[in-house]
């Protein structure tokens, strides 16, 4: 099974890639930009037709949310990059980090909820003032979050590596003077004195603690998702106030259709490699997690810097 997933996660990988290196993944953002835009026309149209009180507007409203939501997540974003790059560098199973991606989402739109809220109520602040907080701040608080994320990511699994060659090139060296060890391919301890001399694959991976991924959370989170702003303020001014908070919800929830796709491609793919490795000697496995770590975190940093404009 977990073969079958790898290659599918590596198929998706080679044509993500493939799209980029053309130039034709740029026209994929486009047309997802393109969507987005007239998916805010149809918004507004539906926020009117809620209002007028016709007949299944709610149910279209949030279908339109949906819609745009997924729109927005197809595009160029840094909450995929985050969660597939952590998802490829930790152990985390599907589940939990299925889990993660859709509190992510929904975690941001709570982010612009609050933001409406605190701006209209307390701080009396326009929507293209709200905009310009959530785009000129929160954004770059986001994605120097991220960007730390990346590095610490980065560093923990340059910290493995090491442990791992200093480990190994000592692994039993010292203890043939004494007893005689007996050993299979994919242990690191001895049958003789039950210590463990290097390193297993248990050892170097790391599930990923639910702090590290509440971290995780607040990173993609810090940032509003600006349509949600924008729906929030019109409801808002339109007395559809609860309309709104749905509409959110519906909108987080469409967001979270492809970082959740995107989290099991990379935990898939993550799995299916180090099974590979597993079967041609555990040492092959256990120097492949903290190199995978070490690129991911990599990557992750880097697109953070780029957003920022740093790199």
């Amino acid at each position: 099974m977990l073969r079958v997933i790898s290659l599918l996660s590596f198929a998706v990988i080679v044509v993500v890639v493939l799209l980029w290196a053309t130039g034709a993944l740029n026209g994929v953002a486009a047309w997802a930009a393109d969507w987005q835009r007239d998916v805010q026309t149809s918004m507004a149209r539906g926020l009117r037709a809620l209002r007028a009180g016709e007949p299944g507007a709610l149910l279209a409203l949030l279908t339109i949310c949906f819609s745009y939501g997924f729109f927005h997540a197809v595009g160029p974003g840094h909450g995929k990059v985050l969660i597939g790059g952590y998802s490829l560098a930790s152990k985390a199973t599907m589940w939990r980090m299925s889990l993660v991606a859709l509190l992510s989402s929904l975690a941001q739109g709570l982010s612009a909820i609050l933001l409406v809220f605190a701006g209209v109520l307390v701080l009396n602040l326009t929507r293209q003032q709200m905009v310009g907080l959530a785009e000129d701040w929160f954004a770059d608080a986001s994605y120097a979050a991220i960007a730390l994320i990346g590095l610490y990511l980065l560093l923990r699994g340059a910290r493995k590596l090491l442990r791992v060659k200093k480990n190994q090139a000592h692994d039993h060296d010292n203890h043939h003077d004494h007893h005689d060890h007996d050993h299979h391919a994919g242990h690191s301890h001895c049958h003789e004195c039950g210590h463990a001399h290097a390193p297993d694959l248990h050892d170097v991976e790391a599930a990923g603690s639910w702090r590290e991924l509440l971290v995780l959370i607040a990173g993609v989170a810090i940032r509003p998702c600006t349509g949600a702003l924008f729906l929030l303020v019109l409801t808002w001014q339109m007395g559809l106030v609860w309309q709104g908070i749905f509409g959110v919800v519906a909108m987080a929830l469409g967001t979270a259709s492809v970082t959740i796709v995107t989290a099991l491609v990379a935990v898939g793919l993550r799995g299916g490699l180090l099974a590979g490795l597993l079967e041609g000697g555990g040492t092959l496995a256990v120097r492949a997690v903290p190199l995978l770590e070490i690129a991911a975190g990599l990557m992750v940093m880097l697109v953070a810097l780029g957003l920022l404009g740093v790199v």
